[in-house]
Formats: C-alpha cells, structure tokens, sequence
C-alpha cells in the first residue's frame, strides 16, 4: 500500500516537533518582554494557553496541510507559508480566548509579541532543517526505491538521486534494462538486476517502490510493471507515452523533478498514516506495560518447565521484503525449530505457505497421554490466551509491526510465494488483522488467507483498524471464557 504524499508523514512530524518547540519558546519569550523574567508556568491562563497552543498547531499542520511539500519549497514560497502557519496559530489562539472568555485577563501584547517572535524563529528554524534534511537526502530514509533505467539515462539517474532525492528514498538499486551490467557501479549506487532479472531480484530483497525511468514504455516494461503491481510494489512511471495498466489505484505525482504516472493497489494520505503510527505508539506502549507484568509471573513457569531464554526471536519478513526479528514470549522447547520438518506432513494448511498443526508436541509442558489423549502445559496456556504475543508490542513501538496488519511470515515460507502473493507484503505486518478475527483455526487454504490479507489492503482505512481491534478484544474474550 501506497501513502500519497510527496515527503511522508516521517519529515512532517519531524517539522511538527520543531515548530511546536518554536511555538512555545515564541510564547516564553514574549511573556517575558511583557511581565519581565519570571515563571509563566505559575499561571493558569498561561498554562492553558500553552497546552492549547499544541493541539492549535497540529490542527493547523495536519487539518490544513502548511508543511506539504516542504522540501521541494524556496525561501519566498517557504515565508508565506510560514506566515500562513502563524495567521492560523493566531486566529485560533483569539478564538480559543473568545470561547473561554478570557480576553480581558490575557495580554494581548503577549498574543501579538507571540505571533511576531514565532514567524521569524519558525522560519528560520525551518530553513535550517531544511538544509539538514536536505544535506542527508543522498543517504536516503525508510523507503527503499529500486530505479530502473536504460543504460543512456545513467548519469541522468545519478544526478536525480544526488540533488532531487526530496521523498528521501534509500535506494535499493539500479535496473539496466538494455544491456547487461549486473554488479557494476553509478556513481556508490550498485546496478542490481537487468530485465530477465528484476523480478527475482524483488522477490528475495526489500524493495517498497519502483520507478521506472525511461523515454518510451516497452511491453517488456509494462508487462514487468504489471508484475510488480501484482506483488503489491508501487510504480512510479516516469510520462512519456500512455501507460495502459489493470491496477485499481493510479495518478499522476511529483517524484523528484519527473512528472510520474503511479499505480499501487492501494493508498493511504498522510493523515491516515499518521492517526494509525499514533495510535500503533499509544498501544505498543500500553503492551509494554502489560508485558513487563506478564514477564514477572511466566518467567519462572517456562524456565522451570524448558530452561533456556524466556524471550524468542526470530526473523520475519515485512512489509515489501524488509527483514526483521520477531520477539515473544516462548512457548515451545528449545529444539522445536529442528523438529518442525519431522511435523511438515501433519500441517492443516494444504502447502508450506504457512504452518498450523490442531495438536503441536513441541509446546512447553504437553504430553500425549498413554490413552491418546493430550495433556496441555504451561505452553499451551501461554498460546491458548495469545499472552506469547505481548513482546510483539515492542515490535510496534520499533515500528517493525502494527497493531492491525498481515500475519509476517518466515523466510523460507516467502521463498515458496508465487508472484500474487507477495502482494500481502505490501502493507506493514500486525499483530492481528483481518484473518485472526476471521476464524482462522477453520482456514485451512492459503489462497482464502491471501484473499483476506488483500481484501485489508485494499479497503485498509483507519476505522477497518479499528473494528478489526475491537473484534481482536471480543475474539480473545470469547475464547478465554470457553476454557
């Protein structure tokens, strides 16, 4: 899934932080050329007002978009936008005072003096992250984009990283597409891939977005183009002819300085992003909490029962291929890895896509009785009341996970994907999500799983997160009362 948005959500915050710094030292310094140095704080009014303040400032920010674009902006367009920013701060502050009828006991040369000391120290300070951002955009962010090029267009290419890398992408290398230079060079960007090559290439790295650089689309372009839209890879097209594609989402956007024709199967805008990372934080640091209690109880009971590390990790794949560790509580021996491929044939899925078993021996504490039944231990229970899945939160705070997303799956499960889907890896993992509060116990296909994955990705939007969270609740409720 694709966020529409030219910096991301990332810079915008980083932007939102400094002006808030700048806001509140606005109003610092300004009460104290009226009153003389003394502590604001002390006032209720004043405190108000700075509380206020930060929630006026995101409304202002987020509601009314005054930091879209922001790169890409020069000094003039920058200072009316700042001024912008500053109108709509003072319109809302005297509003704010209207409301609560306090117009008479708050200085107005306070609110104006704030107005004036904010413009200037948020435009400069604005400037001057600019030109840090800026000075990093040739090492790139969190986006990893993959280029690919004719052989013609590579210096072209180079310069466009070096001095237009505005999205800050982190560029997972270079595609040639008519000649073969696997393992060359342009420039400290490695060529990765040729044409027969590329989409092998995606299948086993990270690779969040491709943008196909070229004068002409070839059917061997469009049919590569296709390809990754199937996987769940955003495109960007560079325009130069008519794109024909079957993609269900595509516009025309800014990538760098190129005109670019987009498709994905789906996107989110900025503030959806942002509402779904804030409340991704507000719930990892609540499970932390939770974790920390649950540690101190079932420490002991796994270590007693299978002594070794409480805590197990392990490598998943996330969103577009990104690898990451895994963190939960263990509820298996020590050796359960190694005696999965003894359980391969007794797997409920109908492939190695993904493994389920109804009775699983390599849980800490069951035992098949001499009857044949099945006897359930401390394992059982961890796994039975989801509580392994609590160190994940920590996950979520890294922001390897969110709170509703795909199940992340194992590398060697990835590696047996047929090209469709891959398009699961195209959002950010969770902890539940759609398939979890589906009945996954009775799906037994891994087709139904893919098409569940992609009916979330597709129709994804803040409030499915949060009817899938509340169904999580009610899913875990419903199964801890019929124990």
């Amino acid at each position: 899934m694709y966020k529409k948005t030219a910096n991301g959500w990332i810079k915008h915050f980083d932007f939102m932080l400094w002006d808030l710094i700048s806001l509140q030292f606005s109003l610092l310094l300004a009460y104290w050329i009226r009153h003389g140095i003394r502590n604001m704080y002390s006032y209720n009014l004043y405190v108000n007002m700075a509380i206020v303040l930060v929630l006026i400032d995101l409304v202002s920010v987020v509601g009314f978009e005054t930091m879209h674009n922001v790169l890409k902006r020069g000094y003039w367009v920058e200072f009316t936008q700042t001024v912008k920013q500053v109108t709509l701060v003072g319109v809302m502050s005297s509003l704010y005072l209207f409301t609560i009828q306090a117009g008479e006991d708050y200085s107005r040369f306070v609110l104006g003096m704030t107005g004036i000391i904010y413009l200037w120290i948020s435009y400069i300070t604005r400037l001057i992250w600019k030109k840090h951002l800026k000075a990093h955009m040739k090492s790139g962010g969190k986006r990893a984009l993959m280029i690919i090029t004719t052989s013609e267009l590579l210096s072209e290419v180079e310069n466009n990283i070096e001095y237009h890398n505005y999205e800050m992408f982190h560029i997972a290398g270079i595609v040639v597409i008519d000649k073969n230079m696997n393992g060359k060079a342009v420039g400290s960007y490695q060529i990765v891939a040729n044409a027969d090559t590329v989409i092998d290439y995606v299948q086993n790295c990270w690779v969040d977005e491709v943008f196909i650089n070229t004068h002409a689309v070839t059917p061997q372009l469009s049919k590569i183009s296709e390809e990754l839209v199937v996987m769940g890879i955003v495109v960007h097209t560079r325009i130069n002819d008519t794109l024909e594609t079957s993609a269900q989402k595509c516009f025309i956007e800014k990538l760098g300085k190129y005109n670019v024709l987009t498709t994905t199967i789906n996107y989110a805008d900025s503030r959806q992003l942002l509402m779904k990372r804030c409340l991704d934080i507000i719930g990892g640091i609540v499970g932390c909490f939770i974790t920390g209690i649950l540690f101190l109880f079932l420490a002991p009971a796994i270590y007693i029962q299978s002594p070794g590390p409480i805590f197990f990790s392990q490598v998943r794949v996330g969103k577009n291929g990104k690898r990451f560790k895994l963190y939960k509580f263990r509820s298996m021996y020590m050796d359960a890895e190694e005696r999965k491929k003894e359980l391969l044939a007794k797997n409920k899925l109908n492939d190695n896509k993904m493994f389920k078993l109804d009775w699983d021996p390599r849980i800490i504490g069951s035992k098949t009785l001499p009857d044949g039944t099945h006897k359930k231990g401390i394992g059982n229970l961890i796994r039975d009341w989801s509580l392994d899945e609590f160190p994940q939160f920590l996950n979520v705070l890294k922001g390897d996970l969110s709170l509703v997303g795909t199940r992340p799956p194992l590398e060697d499960e990835v590696s047996q994907y047929a090209l469709h889907h891959h398009a699961r890896l195209a959002m950010k993992p969770g902890i539940t999500g759609l398939w979890q509060v589906s009945g996954r116990s009775n799906i037994t296909d891994f087709e139904d799983v893919v098409k569940l994955d992609m009916e979330y990705i597709e129709n994804w939007s803040f409030g499915l997160d949060l009817r899938i969270l509340f169904k999580t609740i009610l899913v875990v409720l419903k199964k801890e009362g019929s124990m």
